[in-house]
Parts: structure tokens; sequence; C-alpha cells
């Protein structure tokens, strides 16, 4: 990992008349660079203008490549090979989801919306002054290419019988004109289906981002999942969110709806005197314990009747959403565990939330979906790749 002499005497003659900054990028870009060279040598299997036997093709000059460094922003020159191709390891590009991040934070800074925290984060970086607006919508660009490919993907190919739904909430700038001036900070839902298909794997199936979670909003999304050719729903998983039952019953024609059990304990607990709150959800639990559906059923009943004595909202609860809340009883016993609550989404949720929370508030709703989508094509891909089904047959 040498530099040849010219090369020394010419970085010499640089740094005797730079300034600290521009000698710490200098020194920094010297060492990529010899990395590189030395990473592109053992690729090759011999240095520039080297013969050796174990030569396998040769260089074919040079391509830019700017790397962003906590010292600002450094050129180094990647060798491109006569034959075959070559990047260096200290450079892989990165995941989608940092992309994606990246592009965020620079969308915010470059168009003048950032927050103070996207103004941190930009200084992590190192890039306050070396990302121009041409090249975070390019970047953008090609992110919104890469997700909405996956979000308008065909789903005919096979049949999922199992859907879960659900919702998480950031913040994103709305309205205003160019460069954000006049627009104002919003709630923003980012809604996620999952599902679980006929030989038992769980795929992303889509996501969308939206104003309001309203019934509206809800059905233009399952008509959206519908029309890209979601078949053979049997039961559809969610917390009761205002209008999904009323649009799953018109779009999802022919599919149950079951009641996430960890939502309807914890509405069902804010009806009770904290003492009393333990006994309670031991009791409500007791319906899920049962062997069969007949059973869970009547349990039910017990349930309510006796908590009905003290605790009369609980019981009419109980009795309002008896149906959906033990809709998972008609399916196998050995998938009720993973089908009574959306606790699996919740956790692909928590994912978009840590992501998301690091930018704040996003500079449009376009920046949510970039980055979500991020997030939910890389845990796709993560279940893809594993082995592990999450039902041995749906």
């Amino acid at each position: 990992m040498t530099l040849d002499q010219s090369a020394l005497l010419e970085l010499s003659s640089a740094l005797r008349s730079a300034d600290g900054d521009q000698m710490m990028r200098m020194m920094l870009a010297a060492m990529l660079q010899a990395l590189v060279d030395a990473e592109a040598t053992e690729k090759i299997g011999a240095g520039r203008y080297q013969r050796s036997d174990t030569r396998t093709t040769s260089r074919n000059g040079t391509r830019p490549k700017t790397v962003s460094t906590t010292a600002g922003d450094v050129l180094v020159k990647i060798p491109k090979l006569r034959s075959g191709s070559f990047f260096p390891s200290l450079l892989e590009p990165r995941r989608r989801i940092d992309v994606a991040l990246h592009a965020v934070i620079m969308e915010a800074y470059v168009h003048g919306t950032s927050t103070r925290k996207v103004d941190d984060l930009v200084a992590a970086l190192g890039v306050e002054s070396g990302i121009s607006k041409s090249e975070v919508s390019r970047i953008c660009a090609d992110l919104d290419a890469d997700v909405t490919a996956f979000n308008t993907r065909d789903l005919s190919a096979q049949a999922f019988p199992y859907v879960f739904l659900d919702a998480t909430y950031c913040k994103a700038r709305i309205g205003g004109g160019k460069g954000g001036k006049g627009s104002r900070v919003a709630s923003q839902a980012v809604v996620v289906a999952t599902g679980v298909s006929a030989d038992g794997r769980r795929e992303v199936l889509g996501f969308a981002v939206g104003d309001s979670e309203d019934g509206a909003f809800w059905t233009a999304f399952l008509r959206s999942l519908k029309a890209r050719g979601l078949h053979g729903t049997a039961l559809v998983i969610s917390d009761a969110h205002t209008g999904l039952k009323q649009a799953i019953a018109a779009v999802m024609i022919g599919s149950s709806w079951q009641r996430c059990r960890v939502h309807f304990l914890r509405n069902a607990l804010a009806q009770v005197p904290k003492a009393s709150q333990e006994m309670v959800a031991a009791a409500v639990r007791t319906i899920f314990a049962q062997p069969d559906a007949e059973h869970v059923r009547d349990q039910l009943e017990v349930i309510a009747t006796m908590l009905g004595r003290q605790f009369p909202k609980v019981e009419a609860m109980l009795r309002e959403t008896s149906d959906d809340l033990t809709a998972f009883a008609d399916f196998p016993p050995a998938h009720w565990k993973k089908i009574w609550s959306t606790n699996p989404l919740e956790r692909v949720n928590k994912e978009i939330k840590r992501r998301t929370d690091v930018v704040g508030v996003f500079p449009n709703p376009a920046a949510l979906l970039r980055l979500a989508g991020a997030v939910l094509v890389e845990q796709h891909d993560e279940w893809e790749a594993g082995d592990r089904r999450y039902f041995s047959e749906a």
C-alpha cells in the first residue's frame, strides 16, 4: 500500500500549501486511493505495468468516485478492468435502507426544510457542502424506481390465506410551494400489508402513506392490492382502525376479520381500575386457551357474564366484538397463536419507527414513503432468503 515517488512528491507539495481541513482530506484521499489500488492489484493478480504469470486481466482507465466522510467529500479513482468488474470492498454500495436514509436527510437539507435533528445528521455525515440538488434528485429517483417496482409487483402467482394489516404514524411536511415554503408539519399514516402464502411463507404485500387513516384510505389501499392480483384471502388480521372493517367487507369479499386480541385487551383494560386490571386480563386470556372453536366461544360467554357483574363496559365490549375476536377459531389450531394478533407486523412497524425517528420530520410524504419502503423491501428480502416458514403450510 505504497505510493510511487511522483505521487508522494505531488502530495507533499500540495500539503505544504493546504490548510488544516484540506490537509486532512488530502491525506485521507491518498490513503483511500492506496487501499483501492492495493485491492485492485490483488484482484488483477499484478501491479500496474507488472509482468506476472498470475495476471488475470489488465487495467482499462479509471472512473471517479466521490466518498463522503466526516472530513468532507474526497475523490478516489476506481480502476476499470478490460474483462470482469471491480469495486473495492472498502466502498461497497450501502444497503438500500442506508441509501434511503441518506437521501431523506440530504433532500431536507438541500431544499431548506431541515430540522435541527437533520442538520446534526448532515454534520455527522460531513457533507454540508458536498452534495447538489441534482445529485439528491438522482438518488431519490433511483430509490423511487426500486420501491415502486416492488410495491406494484404482481401478486397473482399464489394465494395468501392470511393477510395482516397495521399502521404506524410519522411526521412530514405537507402543502406549501416549491422548496417547502408555506408547508406545515402533519401526522402521516404509513399502512402496511403482509401476507402468509399457501406454502407458509411471509411476504410484504404493499404499503402506502396517507394524510388520514379513514375508511376511504383503507378501501383504496385494499383495492390496490386486489388490482395487483391478491386472492385466496380467508382471514384479515388487524386492529379496529377507523373504517377498516367496512373496507374489508367491501373489498375483501369472502374474507373473515380477526380483531387483534392484544389491541382489544388494551382497550378493555382502559375501562377497568388499575387494581383490577391483572384479574380482568387473566380472565380474558382464558378465552384463547381453549382446545377448539366451540369451547373458545363458550368461554367468551362465561367470561363476559362473570366480568359483567363488576365491569359492564367490558362485558359489552366482549359481546359486541365476539365474532371478530374469535374468528381465529375457525382455522387450524396450529395457526392460532400467529393469527389472533398483529404482533408479527408490530415488529415490522418498530423497525420502520426506529429508522424514521432518526429523521424526525420528513421534507414531504414521498420521502417518508421512500424510507419506509426501503425498510419493508429489506424485510421482505430477509424473509425470502430465510429457510424458516411462518407456518408449515397455510
